[in-house]
C-alpha cells in the first residue's frame, strides 16, 4: 500500500486558509479506456470491468476508506494540538460539498459510493443540504444504478458528453456514441434529476465552427441545469501530443479557438445560462458550489490517486 502522506507540499500565505475545509474531492481513477486528450491519473480497466467485479476497484475503495479515516485523525490532531509553532487551527466543520471526479466514477457500484459517503459522514460529517456531485459517462450506468446513486445521497450529476458529433467523439477516443448520450439523458430525466451538468470540449482536431455551433444548440435543447465548456489543451504524454503540434492544423488556430469561446458564450447565455466562471454556465440557482470553493481559494480535502488537498494553508498533492 502506498504511503498516502508521501505528498508534495506547497505553502500558501493567502488569508483565511486556517479555516477547516467544508468540501471534499474524491478521485476515482478508473476508465474503460483513456481518451486521447487525457493526462489525468487514470487506470484503464476495459469494457467488462466495473465496481463489483474488478479487484482493482475493490482494493482502491478500501484504501480510499482508510485514507479518509487517517486524514480525519490527522486533522483532528491538528485541531487539538495545533501546528509545529503551537498555533491552533479553527474547529472542524461539516462538509457542504462532495465531488466524485475521475476517471469515471460511474464505474463504481452503488454500494461503493454509499460506503464512501458513509465514511465521510462518520469522520467529517455532511450537512443535510450538501451538494454531492458525481461525474458519470454515457453508456456506463443503468436506470437502476442512477436511482441507487440518488438514494445514497448523490444529488448532482455531471455527464461527460464532450461533443454531439459522432466523428469528433471517435477522434477523441471516447468510449460512447451520440446515441449513448441521448439514452443517458433519458435516464437522468426518468429518475427525475433536475441538477445535472454536461461537459463539452471545443478546439478539437478537425472541429469546425459549424460543428461546435450544432453541439452548443443540442446542449441547450437537452435542458441541463449547467454546462461546462472547455477549450482543448494538448498536454504532454497524451495521444494528442504525439499526433498534433499545438498551433498547427488540424487543430483550430488561436483565432478560431477564440471564436469558439465567444460562440459558446453567445449561444449558452441566449439559452438561459449565466456565464458565472470562465468555462462554466448555469441556470439560476444551479451554479456548482464545489467549483466555487476552488475559485474563492477556500480550503478543501482531496482523497485518492493524484488528488490535491488544501488544508492549514498548505497544498498536499498526492502521488499519481
Amino acid at each position: 500500500m502506498p504511503d498516502i502522506f508521501s505528498c508534495m507540499v506547497i505553502s500558501d500565505s493567502a488569508t483565511g486558509v486556517t479555516a477547516m475545509p467544508t468540501s471534499a474531492y474524491l478521485h476515482i481513477p478508473f476508465c474503460r479506456r483513456r481518451c486521447f486528450y487525457c493526462d489525468f491519473p487514470v487506470s484503464v480497466i476495459g469494457d467488462r470491468k466495473q465496481g463489483d467485479n474488478s479487484n482493482s476497484i475493490l482494493n482502491y475503495v478500501e484504501v480510499l476508506l482508510q485514507e479518509i479515516f487517517i486524514s480525519a485523525a490527522f486533522c483532528q490532531e491538528k485541531i487539538l494540538f495545533g501546528n509545529a509553532e503551537g498555533a491552533r487551527v479553527s474547529t472542524a466543520r461539516l462538509l457542504e460539498t462532495v465531488f466524485f471526479g475521475g476517471g469515471t466514477p460511474s464505474l463504481l457500484s452503488v454500494s461503493q459510493v454509499g460506503r464512501i459517503l458513509e465514511a465521510l459522514d462518520r469522520h467529517f460529517g455532511i450537512v443535510k443540504n450538501a451538494e454531492i456531485s458525481m461525474e458519470i459517462d454515457p453508456g456506463t450506468f443503468s436506470l437502476e444504478q442512477l436511482r441507487g446513486y440518488a438514494n445514497v445521497g448523490v444529488n448532482r450529476f455531471s455527464l461527460g458528453v464532450q461533443s454531439f458529433d459522432e466523428e469528433l467523439l471517435r477522434v477523441c477516443g471516447r468510449s460512447h456514441t451520440v446515441d449513448d448520450v441521448y439514452r443517458a439523458v433519458d435516464l437522468i430525466h426518468e429518475v427525475g434529476i433536475k441538477n445535472f451538468s454536461i461537459d463539452l470540449i471545443s478546439g478539437l482536431p478537425h472541429q469546425s465552427l459549424e460543428q461546435w455551433h450544432k453541439t452548443l444548440e443540442k446542449a441547450v435543447e437537452i435542458g441541463s441545469a449547467h454546462v461546462s465548456s472547455y477549450d482543448l489543451i494538448v498536454e504532454e504524454k497524451t495521444a494528442f501530443f504525439k499526433s498534433y503540434a499545438p498551433g498547427s492544423e488540424p487543430l483550430p488556430t488561436d483565432e478560431m479557438a477564440a471564436d469558439m469561446y465567444r460562440l459558446a458564450q453567445k449561444v449558452l447565455t441566449a439559452g438561459g445560462y449565466d456565464h458565472y466562471e470562465i468555462s462554466n454556465y448555469a441556470k439560476a440557482g444551479f451554479e456548482c458550489r464545489h467549483n466555487q470553493v476552488y475559485w474563492e481559494n477556500k480550503s478543501y480535502y482531496g482523497f485518492g490517486m493524484g488528488a490535491t488537498s488544501y488544508v492549514f494553508g498548505e497544498r498536499f498533492s498526492r502521488p499519481r
